[in-house]
């Protein structure tokens, strides 16, 4: 099925409802607003009381984002990581160093503090969270844990929420005992362990924040950027599905700020932190995208089935070949996309519009893509179809009596 811009925009129920998500926070006209809306009204808000925060990682993805917003609130901030990668911090923030993966690589933690909250950014293993734990005991009052949705058993109820069943580690090996490398298909259930780990550590003074699909300034996965990035190209775009199935995402920088909202509050418990509040569907979420582009823009959309493109070895979520953000309505999976966030929204999550977002993303990808090593920038993107595979997914359409 192909749709002209004007039949897409049909697909999305009506052209004013659909092409303003663009203009407005995803998630409706109740929604909060958002830290930049607060900003252009003449600046962020400063909290009611400054902090001594600790930031474990701080300088990929979200933590620059939790660092800066911090800082501006008024709180004195610190991060601790490997020194290895360069972020856009402020002059302000203390720099502690340690390799959480090398014997008593948190020395430096022991003598740090006093902390008010200690923030766990990139943490997978849960002898992370012990080593850290142990060696801020006494210094540390309250501990927020980023964790994921991915902590969960199955997606097979729509509206899930905090309570819903949690994966179960399988492995053969004692899961403290793994390292990195020997952690990814086990993702869910180690961080379900992270997460009690933390709670071992400091009991009635954890915070557990279960996000979605992170997107924005910042990602290195280019799950959602493949598509401002696509669709910014032009021509004929392949979109999957029929435009209905049910998306979630959160910009790094409403996650970010809620992180810090929750310490500031001394908010505990469990919160999932996505979006949005009603269904967002693929069809609204690609119309809100291409809504941001130049009027002008040639671009032709093709809504092909899930079957075929399976056929096509095209898959959903991410990586190469794929269709990112997208994964098919399938028996056993209604609760993807449609996760339950009322906590997070109760305890204060707000959101960008989605324009927002995605002018935020084709003004970072360029130097993203500049600051990568040759051989990786000439893989090119790390999610989406390469424009070969693109072109050969359409004549297979077309073939079939596609259009």
């Amino acid at each position: 099925m192909t749709s002209t811009r004007r039949d897409f925009v049909k697909l999305t129920a009506t052209a004013g409802a659909a092409l303003a998500l663009a203009a407005r926070p995803l998630y409706g006209a109740g929604a909060r607003m958002g830290t930049q809306e607060r900003t252009r009204a003449g600046g962020v808000e400063r909290a009611p009381q400054a902090l001594r925060i600790l930031i474990l990682g701080g300088t990929g993805f979200t933590g620059p984002h939790q660092v800066r917003y911090a800082v501006a609130r008024g709180h004195s901030v610190a991060v601790f990581n490997r020194g290895t990668r360069e972020a856009d911090l402020p002059t302000s923030v203390q720099h502690l160093r340690g390799d959480r993966n090398a014997p008593d690589g948190v020395a430096a933690l022991r003598d740090s503090g006093p902390w008010d909250v200690v923030i766990d950014v990139p943490t997978t293993l849960p002898k992370w969270v012990r080593d850290a734990g142990q060696a801020l005991q006494g210094r540390a009052d309250h501990f927020v844990f980023v964790s994921t949705i991915s902590t969960y058993e199955s997606f097979s109820t729509a509206g899930m929420d905090e309570s819903s069943p949690l994966a179960r580690y399988t492995g053969e090996k004692d899961p403290y005992s793994l390292t990195q490398q020997e952690a990814g298909q086990h993702y869910g259930a180690l961080k379900v362990l992270s997460e009690q780990e933390a709670e071992r550590q400091f009991p009635g003074r954890t915070t557990i924040v279960r996000p979605g699909l992170i997107v924005g300034e910042g990602d290195t996965s280019d799950r959602f950027t493949y598509w401002p990035v696509r669709i910014a190209r032009g021509g004929d775009v392949v979109v999957p599905g029929d435009g209905t199935d049910p998306v979630q995402v959160i910009d790094s920088r409403d996650l970010a700020e809620l992180i810090i909202r929750l310490a500031e509050a001394r908010a505990t418990g469990v919160y999932n932190a996505t979006g949005p509040r009603s269904p967002l569907t693929m069809a609204e979420m690609i119309a809100g995208v291409r809504a941001v582009l130049p009027g002008s823009l040639d671009v032709r959309f093709h809504w092909l089935p899930a079957e075929f493109l399976a056929e096509q070895q095209v898959r959903g979520w991410s990586g190469p070949e794929s269709l990112p953000v997208w994964i098919p309505a399938r028996e056993g999976n209604d609760g993807w996309g449609r996760v339950g966030i009322q906590r997070a929204l109760d305890a204060g999550l707000t959101y960008r519009s989605l324009a927002d977002t995605t002018q935020s993303v084709l003004e970072y990808f360029p130097s993203y893509q500049a600051g990568l090593d040759p051989e990786r920038r000439a893989r090119g993107m790390a999610a989406g179809l390469t424009e070969e595979k693109e072109r050969q997914v359409l004549e297979a359409w077309r073939a079939r009596g596609g259009r």
